[in-house]
């Protein structure tokens, strides 16, 4: 096996790291507080990485960049208030629907503009996905967990609207590290907005650990599933990102003592198998940007 799958598996591995330390810190910070440290840190080195490599950070597109991080800040805001209610496992999931919400999108699109024939398989994958929803959400959560299972499910929504964008500010020629730096930018103004909310919270050695390692994992992640895809299959690459969902469940069960039942795990298949199957009928030509699945 070469480098590329021993890649995607460490960058799903700390993707699921990062969600454990999400769990862990929204005990003593609210969902905006850790949005905000998220931002700052991925702020930080994109701007370095931008600067090194030359890109610089000024835009020409100033609003498309502002529409994706309101969508992708909205979403990991969301995510995170999902994985504080919810069995971790759980709110991992939800966030994976972004590759079957992408493929409703398409087909909306599809019959709008009356452009391209919708193709039947990828209606079937979307069933298959939302059907997989109610499997994990019904046997899984309390009536109280209800709000964080919406806000899990909106999350996967308003990430595939972000990854939409993204692909379009690629195809403009905007550099990588600068669409993170002001996605992260986004990130830091409206965590210190939900912060005058809130207000600020006392820091302790491990809640200031847990927020730098959160902004740490993800970004050493994305650095790992962007080599990935760049010397790697791609269609290989999107099958080993969903083990993210099985390194969430396992944290969740030798850390939390979380345990899911068999119609939840049935559920979990069917939203890997209705992702992957989006993935590799989507209308685009498959490409290592339009098949990774990142952060939103």
């Amino acid at each position: 096996m070469g480098r590329a799958p021993w890649l995607m598996l460490g960058a799903s591995l700390l993707f699921a790291t990062m969600g454990l330390c999400v769990k862990l810190a929204s005990a003593l910070y609210p969902p905006g507080e850790i949005v905000f440290y998220r931002g700052l840190v991925g702020m930080v080195f994109a701007g370095l990485v931008a600067r090194s490599s030359g890109a610089g950070l000024r835009t020409r597109v100033p609003m498309a960049h502002f529409w994706r991080s309101a969508c992708g800040v909205a979403a990991l805001g969301l995510w995170f208030q999902a994985i504080a209610g919810l069995p971790l496992a759980t709110a991992v999931t939800l966030n994976y629907m972004s590759s079957v919400w992408m493929a409703l999108f398409m087909i909306g699109g599809a019959l709008w503009l009356g452009t391209a024939r919708v193709d039947g398989r990828l209606v079937a994958a979307v069933l298959v996905g939302f059907g997989g929803v109610a499997l994990v959400l019904r046997p899984t959560i309390t009536p109280q967990q209800l709000g964080h299972g919406l806000a899990g499910l909106l999350s996967g929504m308003l990430a595939a609207l972000a990854y939409l964008q993204v692909r379009a500010l690629g195809r403009r020629g905007e550099p990588e590290a600068r669409i993170v730096f002001y996605f992260a930018l986004g990130g830091v103004l409206a965590g210190a907005a939900s912060m005058l909310w809130t207000g600020f919270s006392t820091h302790s050695w491990r809640g200031a650990g847990l927020l730098l390692a959160v902004g740490l994992l993800a970004t050493v992640a994305q650095l790992m599933v962007t080599r990935a895809f760049a010397i790697g299959s791609a269609l290989s690459n999107a099958g080993l990102q969903y083990s993210g969902i099985l390194f969430a469940a396992l944290y969740g069960v030798l850390l939390f003592g979380e345990s899911l039942s068999w119609t939840a795990w049935l559920g979990m298949l069917l939203i890997v198998g209705a992702g992957l199957a989006a993935t590799l009928l989507a209308v685009e030509p498959a490409t290592p940007r339009t098949l990774a699945r990142t952060e939103p």
